[in-house]
């Protein structure tokens, strides 16, 4: 057999492309040693008595699957557990038809800095800050336009076209992200978008926000590609910062490559005609469901141009898996922000990040579950509910959260609303395994900016980021709230993705430096600066425990403390000056007698401490 492969080799050596093989490529010293390749032709491939081989010991061949589409094979792979690195030849073909096909497949060594100075995790410790790579910085404008991809526009004009913002204009803002205190920065997804442009609302519009992949494994070549991506990471990683990568499971744009090329009906979520999801995570979680209101949620398409995939079927989630481990080990990321998290399997979920948290231990996770109840939110993370199905995501972007921030800020306080509303919903954290995992957020790329919704009122603004960047959780900041970018979504999302005012050569101001913000500007970048400094070196709101207090008169008091420090947030959203009750305070205030203002480092004695309406204040407590 083996002269006659070598043979046919000679005779006819047909070349596979490396990106027709998916993964690209893979490693040894994985803990788990299987793997599924899928091997991507244009035309079919041989059909009679099929030979897959392996040219390294090192490598088993298991199993050949043939789909209905005949121009895939998925093969089961095992790799010895001592496998060096190394490229394996495989080969395979049709005895009868004498037609071969040869790859190399390389197999890599692990990265030993995994843990340590990459895929190190997220925690509340962290600040994030969330970047729409199109919208924030072009610092290469040779790559904004290529006349081969589906999607020609680009016009910063057309608040619909792509821009032009890039990897490298993030990488070239590095430092100032240190400057303002951030630690990790989430990216929309960076990967390739190569989709024709789509109709919503009656609009021609690009996938600029990056939410319809077209190939996984390569990073879309407008924002630099996977050199760009790799240089980002490991510029983020030298300067102790860390990376999140935005995951689509539940979807993949209508021009990727399984979609116009499907490898058979199976792999998505099909229905007698078009059927689009509820929005609804409800069913998911009500004991009284319906299957058909359950299944609408779940399998029901997010727009008609992304495939709702099928993640039941095990070729599709074994693809989507290994994507996700490869992208991990190739890149070095630090966490996966998983969109859309509540409309895939939950099956699969489980799966995916089971696989992830066996190779990275380190890693962290947190769903997009955009829901209105902390009871719900908890149920698509650990949580400590007797529920049917248990979630494994470590944590979730906590909408309730959210939700209860806004209403603190713009109701007026009341016995369920305003302050109250916020302590009522942290009061439920008990349904949580570890609420200091969850994702938390004044706003994001899908909602209106917080500096317009609560009037762009400064006062407010300070108490929104006091709050912001002391609770419980991991805090993200969207970008350009240090600078008060604004607007609603009205009449798109376009208009909360502005761009990044002196992101591109020639704009006519630089909010990237002091000397292009005006004073207000300044005042709010120096703010956050100086909470986000602070909180980098503060162990009881990195780590400690959290203790609130029942609002009074508009009052919204409570203490982030341990072992060695004492933190001490109250923000006044009532009607008359207010003097706080020590001794009502006493649990976790006796033996202090002086405040340290964290932004401005004035020290007062806790006895002088009055506050003015909308007022607010984070303070060291000392003796």
């Amino acid at each position: 057999m083996k002269f006659v492969l070598f043979a046919a080799l000679l005779f006819s050596q047909l070349t596979l492309c490396a990106q027709n093989v998916y993964p690209t490529h893979w490693w040894t010293g994985m803990k788990n040693n299987k793997l599924q390749l899928m091997i991507h032709s244009t035309k079919n491939i041989a059909v009679d008595k099929l030979v897959f081989s392996s040219g390294s010991p090192d490598v088993k061949v298991l199993k050949v699957h043939r789909l209905a589409n005949r121009h895939y094979i998925l093969v089961d792979l095992e790799i010895a557990k001592n496998a060096k690195p190394q490229k394996v030849k495989f080969s395979f073909g049709g005895i009868i038809r004498n037609e071969w096909t040869y790859f190399d497949y390389e197999l890599k060594a692990r990265n030993r800095e995994n843990g340590i100075s990459r895929v190190q995790g997220v925690s509340a410790k962290d600040l994030v800050y969330l970047i729409m790579p199109d919208r924030f910085s072009n610092a290469d404008p040779s790559n904004d336009f290529y006349p081969d991809m589906r999607d020609h526009g680009h016009d910063r004009n057309n608040p619909f076209d792509r821009h032009g913002g890039d990897l490298k204009g993030v990488e070239n803002k590095l430092d100032y992200l240190q400057e303002l205190g951030a630690t990790s920065i989430w990216m929309t997804p960076v990967v390739e978008n190569d989709m024709a442009r789509t109709m919503e609302g009656g609009t021609s519009r690009a996938t600029y926000h990056g939410y319809a992949f077209t190939n996984q494994y390569q990073v879309d070549k407008r924002l630099g590609g996977n050199s760009a991506y790799h240089s980002l990471i490991s510029a983020a990683h030298k300067k102790g910062m860390k990376i999140i990568q935005d995951a689509v499971y539940n979807h993949l744009g209508k021009d990727h490559f399984l979609i116009r090329d499907l490898p058979d009906s199976s792999w998505l979520n099909r229905w007698p005609s078009y059927t689009n999801t509820s929005y609804k995570d409800q069913p998911l979680v009500d004991p009284y469901a319906s299957a058909i209101d359950t299944r609408t949620a779940l399998d029901g398409w997010f727009t008609p141009f992304l495939a709702d995939i099928n993640q039941r079927n095990p070729f599709v989630s074994t693809f989507l898996i290994q994507y996700a481990v490869w992208a991990t080990e190739e890149f070095g990321i630090d966490g996966w922000r998983v969109d859309t998290y509540f409309y895939s399997d939950p099956v699969f979920l489980n799966k995916v990040n089971e696989a992830l948290y066996r190779e990275f231990p380190k890693l962290t996770v947190f769903g997009e579950a955009w829901v209105q109840s902390v009871t719900n939110s908890a149920y698509f993370c650990e949580n400590n509910m007797a529920v049917p199905f248990k979630h494994n995501s470590q944590g979730v972007t906590d909408f309730p959260l959210y939700f209860a921030m806004n209403d603190l800020l713009n109701q007026p306080y009341g016995w369920n609303e305003g302050a109250n509303k916020l302590y009522q919903v942290l009061a439920q954290d008990v349904l949580y395994k570890n609420p200091m995992r969850n994702c938390i957020f004044l706003d994001n790329h899908d909602l209106d900016r917080f500096y317009s919704v609560i009037g762009e009122d400064f006062a407010k603004y300070k108490m929104a980021i006091n709050i912001l960047l002391t609770q419980r959780g991991i805090p993200q900041l969207y970008y350009g709230s240090e600078i008060l970018m604004k607007n609603y979504k009205n009449p798109s999302d376009a208009e909360v993705r502005r761009d990044f005012p002196g992101g591109w050569e020639g704009d006519k101001e630089d909010k990237f430096t002091a000397a292009g913000r005006n004073a207000q500007e300044n005042e709010a970048f120096s703010y956050v600066k100086a909470v986000a400094g602070f909180r980098k070196t503060s162990s009881a709101i990195g780590s400690g425990k959290l203790m609130q207090y029942l609002p009074k008169d508009g009052v919204y008091t409570y203490f982030r403390y341990d072992a060695t420090q004492t933190v001490m947030v109250i923000s006044h959203t009532g009607t008359q000056p207010f003097k706080p009750d020590w001794n009502y305070l006493a649990e976790r205030t006796a033996g202090f007698t002086k405040l340290r203002n964290v932004v401005t480092g004035e020290i007062i004695a806790m006895t002088s401490l009055e506050l003015k309406p909308r007022e607010s204040f984070v303070f060291e407590m000392l003796k």
